[in-house]
């Protein structure tokens, strides 16, 4: 069942049950009463990545207060994202986009990887958080990908479950179409690399093509920013092989 875009959508962390009122934290009063002028009796969509997506009317107990009354679940929880997405990370802005348009493209964990070459840094796991809920909000996702601490690209090959397949972008791969290489792939549990603005360093992609788990795909003919190659790659996987299907 698809999301209704006509109706607000919130984020709560509070467990949904009919008729159990929800007390509003400071920020969703702030954004409902002087934002969006919401009235007694307003309906609007919460989930909380647990319990679906329900419709919900607002009670003003007092002028600086608010609470969510669940009425009726309209979407059931569906079955989480088993997409990986490790990726270096870029600088603030490009970084938020990145992850953003990951949350759009069915990710369910979000991985940073330190790479040598890597450009940013991630300062603050909650800042990404932020933008996983944000997104999720905007594009009617019920499930909240989850977002692991930063670890080194040998640390995380070193422990990665080999019954996890890594599709890596690999710029210095001769070929231009991924789809032969996708289609010989049978995992279903499946994670997607990408690497920063300057690539892999020789000794990572060595690494790489190394590791029977890891599976080396191009991605076309042209020279792609990084969260360009993200977003592409993960298009082709879900077309490819994913839940597209």
């Amino acid at each position: 069942m698809r999301a209704n875009f006509r109706m607000q959508r919130l984020y709560i962390e509070a467990a949904l049950q009919r008729d159990v009122a929800i007390e509003a934290g400071k920020e969703h009063v702030h954004y409902l009463a002087n934002v969006l002028r919401a009235e007694e009796g307003s309906e609007i969509l919460l989930f909380n990545g647990r319990d679906g997506e329900w419709k919900a009317k607002l009670a003003f107990p007092t002028r600086k207060r608010i609470q969510f009354l669940p009425q009726e679940q309209v979407r059931p929880q569906p079955a989480p994202s088993d997409l990986h997405y490790l990726f270096a990370p870029l600088k603030v802005g490009r970084l938020d986009y990145l992850v953003q348009k990951a949350v759009e493209m069915g990710a369910g964990v979000l991985q940073p990887v330190m790479t040598q070459h890597v450009q940013g840094r991630i300062n603050s796991v909650e800042r990404l958080e932020a933008n996983v809920i944000e997104a999720a909000e905007q594009c009617g996702i019920l499930g909240i990908p989850t977002v692991a601490q930063p670890k080194k690209l040998q640390d995380l090959l070193e422990s990665w479950p080999g019954n996890r397949r890594i599709i890596y972008c690999d710029e210095g791969d001769a070929g231009q179409n991924p789809l032969p290489l996708l289609s010989g792939i049978k995992e279903r549990n499946l994670a997607l690399l990408v690497g920063p603005e300057g690539g892999f360093s020789e000794d990572e992609r060595a690494l790489l093509r190394s590791l029977d788990f890891v599976t080396a795909i191009p991605l076309g003919p042209r020279i792609l920013r990084a969260d360009t190659a993200a977003v592409a790659a993960m298009a082709v996987i879900q077309a490819a092989i994913g839940d597209w299907q």
